[in-house]
């Protein structure tokens, strides 16, 4: 997907899509109709609407026999969102926010880097305004960090485990706008990946490269500490922290946070 998907003209806007995550062999073609792929009513009429999960997009579980897909729905949070809900200002395609993270998710994977594979991606505009949606493949057997520290502990192998996959995006230069324990994912193995690069970029140059880590590590320890109010006691520590930071500098990343 070196051209960051095939794009598709529709009625109101424009689809970006990866052929081959969709099953489509070569030369295969996909008209506007595939609009549907972004419709959740479409997937629970075909029985294949797995779960829903909130967060300030929706997202929604698809699965059947060949395919494990996220679809997440754009929205903004905060008090805008009583007023905008779904809505963007329109600013040009190049600026849409689920084609800026499909194009974003495509090079990281080029890159051989741990985060979801995108699928497709949609615009509807309308006015000055518009909605998008993304489709990734589903990280298999993974569940979400704060989910499993509220089941249990995570030793510090696990830890440490979190810190050396943030210190390797941070190395291939990957800002993650919103790096929380909502969007750590644990495998069943103890392989950690990331998701949710809305807003995300790539950075060049070491020159600025500690200000924009060390702002996302502490937006981590934020979202960890504030989880850790309703958890049981010993879920997470300062001891916690440190074997995250001793992870992050085995890596090659800085321990200062």
């Amino acid at each position: 997907m070196k051209d960051g998907g095939r794009r598709i003209a529709t009625s109101r806007g424009a689809m970006l899509v990866d052929p081959a995550g969709l099953g489509l062999g070569p030369g295969a073609g996909l008209d506007a109709a595939g609009e549907m792929l972004f419709e959740p009513d479409y997937w629970a009429a075909r029985g294949e609407l797995v779960a829903v999960s909130g967060g300030r997009g929706a997202a929604w579980f698809l699965e059947d026999a060949s395919h494990r897909w996220v679809l997440r729905r754009y929205r903004r949070g905060g008090s805008v969102a009583r007023l905008l809900g779904e809505r963007y200002l329109w600013t040009g395609e190049a600026r849409v926010r689920a084609f800026a993270e499909f194009r974003l998710l495509a090079g990281l994977i080029g890159r051989g880097l741990p985060v979801p594979k995108p699928i497709a991606a949609r615009y509807q505009r309308s006015g000055m305004v518009y909605r998008c949606d993304l489709i990734t493949q589903r990280i298999a057997d993974a569940q979400p960090l704060s989910a499993m520290l509220a089941s249990c502990a995570l030793n510090d192998a696990g830890w440490r485990a979190i810190g050396a996959t943030i210190a390797r995006l941070h190395q291939g230069g990957v800002d993650h706008a919103d790096l929380n324990a909502h969007n750590i994912l644990i495998g069943a193995r103890g392989e950690v990946s990331v998701i949710d690069f809305d807003r995300g970029r790539l950075r060049e140059g070491a020159r600025e490269r500690s200000a924009w880590t060390e702002r996302n590590l502490r937006r981590l320890r934020r979202s960890l500490a504030k989880i850790a109010r309703d958890l049981p006691p010993g879920r997470f520590s300062a001891e916690a922290w440190a074997c995250l930071l001793a992870g992050y500098g085995s890596f090659g990343g800085q321990e200062s946070v």
